[in-house]
């Protein structure tokens, strides 16, 4: 009995809990001016820049803020394998060796896939690093209520230790915030204490800054351990002024409702180049600091990504560009 409480003890995470709904805290303090977020985005990059070790360093942490993800149709055990094997590994043994860091043990943030692959990547990675599984009717978020808490569950008793779920947009359109709070707060109790809830807002899909703020603060509220901007199936993914809405509400959250929260934040969808990572990693140094450019509070969702961050690190190793596939994914 003491060995399965043990057990029980060790399998539970440090997670968010709900805090209870207040209108108050999504109708006022959301109201963005998007010409003043334009002018601070277009900042991001002009006052900060990587330059040398610097930048090698900052390379090296997006590699480790990764989520390397595989979504599509064609997915199969053996496509997941060889992502795995990726994530265990993702630079070039040969390129550490050159920057002086043999003896770095680089690893991405976690592996994102279908309940469907969960297994599979649980089994390859053996607790190396997370398994992040996409949720509740992914990419639209409109099956039936049941059908999506009992994915959260699936996952979990799989392997998954992150549920990435994402809204129904519509509550978020409509104005519904008490009815998105209770179904972010469902998936958030079916998650309990043993995966991390990173809620996506599809962001795409809420037509306003302001729209985007009110519905990052019904996620944290719910007790999202993140909020994640995007599905990576909407017509305008990731962008700079959604996460500067997103993380200031993150920002707010930990200054004015409760200072020991920590929410975390995933860009997801169009990023796909190193200098893209480095305004995400500056915009996150600026605004909430750099505890925020770790694993645990920050993670970019992409695959693709994780070729030209190779091609930079090998770059800053031997001053030349390699051919991409040099950098082979999967």
């Amino acid at each position: 009995m003491q060995a399965r409480r043990k057990k029980k003890k060790e399998d539970a995470l440090n997670v968010n809990t709900s805090l209870p709904f207040r209108l108050d805290l999504v109708l006022d303090g959301t109201k963005v001016n998007c010409p003043a977020a334009e002018r601070r985005v277009a900042e991001i990059g002009t006052r900060r820049s990587f330059k040398k070790e610097a930048q090698v360093a900052a390379l090296l942490r997006a590699v480790q803020c990764m989520d390397l993800t595989t979504l599509a149709g064609d997915d199969t055990p053996g496509r997941v394998d060889r992502l795995c094997a990726k994530a265990l590994r993702p630079v070039r043994q040969e390129i550490l060796n050159e920057l002086g860091l043999s003896e770095l043990n680089l690893t991405v943030g976690a592996v994102c896939v279908y309940h469907a692959q969960v297994a599979e990547a649980v089994n390859r990675l053996r607790g190396a690093i997370p398994v992040a599984a996409v949720s509740t009717s992914f990419p639209d978020g409109q099956g039936p209520m049941e059908t999506r808490l009992a994915e959260i569950k699936a996952s979990i008793s799989a392997g998954a230790t992150e549920i990435d779920i994402v809204i129904e947009r519509g509550l978020a359109l409509t104005g519904k915030w008490q009815a998105l709070y209770d179904q972010i707060r469902a998936y958030r109790d079916a998650c309990g204490d043993k995966a991390h809830l990173k809620t996506i807002l599809g962001t795409g899909n809420l037509g306003t800054l302001t729209c985007v703020a009110q519905a990052s603060a019904v996620a944290i509220m719910a007790g999202a351990d993140f909020i994640k901007t995007s599905t990576g199936k909407e017509g305008t993914n990731a962008t700079l002024p959604v996460s500067l809405t997103m993380v200031r509400q993150i920002r707010r959250f930990q200054t004015e409702v409760d200072s020991g929260r920590r929410i975390g934040f995933k860009p997801a969808g169009g990023i796909k180049t190193a200098k893209d990572a480095m305004l995400w990693l500056s915009l996150m140094l600026e605004e909430l600091g750099e505890e925020w450019t770790h694993p645990e509070l920050f993670r970019f969702g992409a695959s693709s990504l994780l070729t030209d961050l190779e091609l930079q690190l090998e770059h800053c190793a031997t001053g030349k560009y390699a051919a991409v596939n040099h950098q082979p994914l999967a």
